[in-house]
């Protein structure tokens, strides 16, 4: 059943091999943990699945533990819809109360000094620059900049056609420090080994597709050339991407928009801004300030 499930959630979703792999961990822990009380799946009771969650706190955080709700409940409604089971245990599973946090944004002066940080005088530091470029000119997710192809940049219209969560497709503005990059790229491409995947973008040194994995190490490492006393991440960038565009006078409507944020209250985690700002609005904007 649950291999079922992820072929259903594969296909009809277009769900990310992260997700599947996630969701197959998480369903056969489920498994496990029902199989010691001699419980199978389609048996299995609201009791169980918070004492399954429960034995979980001791180890895992609240987000861990939350996925793994979000997995179950959209297991056990698929049961529901196969008419294996007629009401879903775990819809009266509440899921664990999450932390707010703030996203952490790299200030303006690192984010540049990071953009700057690649060699132009090689063609992987040349991809490296025009890598970073379109991650924070764009605030792309890991994911779409490594799955951008040679023809999913627009120069004449200036926009990047991205591929998203659910394969949605949403159309970027690209800045034109950006598009110098790729053309600098671009140009020295052909030098790195036979394409092994010719539309590409982005290549690795032996002619695949660059992997999110990489792109992170490659980033890391020119955070450390930059001087900063820090990791940082390509998601980083992407909170930097909206935490700048915030702070420049743009609408979260319209930050929404750039990111493919399916809900606006995903977006608004960036509307919180320090009290410094808050206090330069105010004597800004108040007529008696």
């Amino acid at each position: 059943m649950i291999s079922e499930f992820l072929r259903a959630l594969d296909v009809t979703r277009a769900a990310s091999k992260h997700t599947l792999r996630a969701y197959a961990q998480d369903l056969k822990q489920l498994e496990q943990y029902l199989a010691n009380q001699n419980v199978p799946l389609e048996k299995a009771n609201h009791l169980h699945l918070r004492g399954f969650l429960g034995v979980q706190a001791a180890s895992h955080s609240a987000t861990t533990r939350a996925r793994r709700l979000a997995a179950i409940k959209s297991f056990y409604k698929f049961l529901v819809r196969r008419k294996v089971i007629e009401v879903s245990p775990a819809r009266r599973v509440k899921a664990p109360k999450l932390p707010q946090r703030l996203p952490r944004a790299v200030p303006v002066d690192d984010t540049f000094a990071v953009l700057a940080a690649p060699t132009e005088k090689t063609v992987l530091g040349l991809r490296d620059r025009a890598m970073l470029e379109l991650a924070y000119g764009c605030g792309l997710r890991v994911s779409e900049l490594c799955g951008l192809d040679l023809t999913s940049i627009d120069r004449s219209a200036g926009v990047v056609r991205v591929l998203g969560k659910g394969n949605k497709e949403r159309l970027v503005p690209v800045n034109a420090m950006a598009l110098d990059a790729v053309d600098a790229y671009l140009t020295r491409r052909p030098e790195l080994a036979k394409a092994l995947e010719p539309t590409a973008l982005f290549l690795n040194f032996r002619g695949g597709r660059l992997t999110p994995r990489s792109t992170e190490r490659h980033l890391g490492k020119h955070a450390v050339a930059a001087g900063l006393p820090r990791h940082i991440t390509p998601h980083q960038l992407r909170h930097s991407f909206a935490t700048h565009l915030l702070a420049g006078g743009a609408d979260i409507r319209s930050i929404q928009e750039l990111l493919g944020h399916a809900s606006l209250s995903t977006t608004q985690r960036y509307t919180a801004v320090s009290f410094e700002q808050l206090q330069a609005v105010y004597d800004k904007a108040h007529p008696h300030a």
